[in-house]
């Protein structure tokens, strides 16, 4: 049997929603900060929900910079690790269901199995959906999430477009999988309506049969049927009645023997014959002078 589409679709998007939930929890990329005073204009803080780097023009990233705001110890930063690697750890289990439920190597997947994982996966896109959406709504908000005073800038940074990507991914992925409960689920209704092999099965008016008499038909009707003409009763019980005994010999026919001779005057051994052809005609075959 071939993998059902939906399975396929499944276990192609789940697997890419891991990976980018994956880069945006560890990414230190969740909200952009720049705009200090009395810094390099060029200067940029990349926060996240485990580091904070420090990135400029003219040189590399430096990350494992000091948390001067006390911005590790926001509750939405906490809540939010906690949904992110919980996330991780549904889809992880989600992925291990749904490798036991398609079964590509097998004859017929395990469509149960399957939808179980399906139902997982959306829920571990819920998961990181609530806290990439709940982050971004208090982005700008300074006492949610403390940053310094104007005019410093805050933005969304790119780990935040990454989880909106994965959980996007992860719900389509897990809704696609979902729907392996419907052939599960005409299975077990197809053998609910089967009844039981001792149990009398129930009369219905789409089972009862009416015979009605045949009518009286013509016999060119009666005896004609699938455009081959049949033969009457009669006539085919004597067509079908075997043969018994064995051919009687026949005599064989003889040819009819003429006891006159018809030729006698017209030979040229006869004493007849040198009569002249004016005298009288002596034989028995008419001639030229009889007429």
């Amino acid at each position: 049997m071939r993998t059902p589409v939906v399975m396929t679709l499944g276990m192609v998007l789940a697997p890419c929603g891991l990976l980018l939930n994956l880069t945006a929890t560890l990414a230190p990329g969740w909200r952009l900060v720049k705009g200090f005073l009395n810094q390099p204009v060029d200067l940029e803080l990349y926060q996240g929900l485990w580091d904070i780097c420090r990135e400029q023009t003219s040189r590399e990233r430096q990350c494992g910079q000091p948390d001067v705001w006390g911005y590790f110890e926001a509750e939405l930063v906490l809540v939010a690790r906690g949904l992110m690697v919980t996330s991780l750890a549904a889809t992880a289990l989600g992925l291990l269901l749904a490798s036991l439920g398609v079964r590509c190597w097998q004859e017929r997947p395990r469509f149960a199995l399957a939808g179980l994982s399906g139902v997982v996966l959306f829920a571990a896109g819920l998961l990181s959906l609530i806290p990439v959406s709940w982050y971004n709504h208090f982005l700008e908000d300074r006492t949610v999430l403390p940053a310094d005073a104007s005019p410093v800038t805050v933005h969304v940074s790119y780990s935040l477009v990454l989880g909106y990507l994965g959980s996007c991914l992860l719900l389509l992925g897990g809704f696609s999988l979902a729907l392996s409960f419907a052939p599960w689920c005409e299975e077990r209704c197809r053998g609910c309506r089967k009844a039981p092999p001792g149990s009398p099965r129930r009369g219905s008016i789409s089972t009862v049969h009416v015979d009605w008499p045949e009518p009286a038909l013509a016999p060119a009707i009666k005896y004609y049927s699938d455009g081959q003409h049949l033969p009457r009763p009669a006539d085919l019980g004597a067509a079908r009645k075997p043969r018994v005994g064995f051919p009687m010999p026949r005599p064989r026919p003889s040819a009819y023997t003429n006891p006159a001779d018809v030729l006698r005057g017209e030979r040229a051994d006869t004493p007849d014959a040198s009569l002249p052809s004016t005298g009288c005609c002596q034989g028995s075959l008419p001639c030229d002078s009889d007429l």
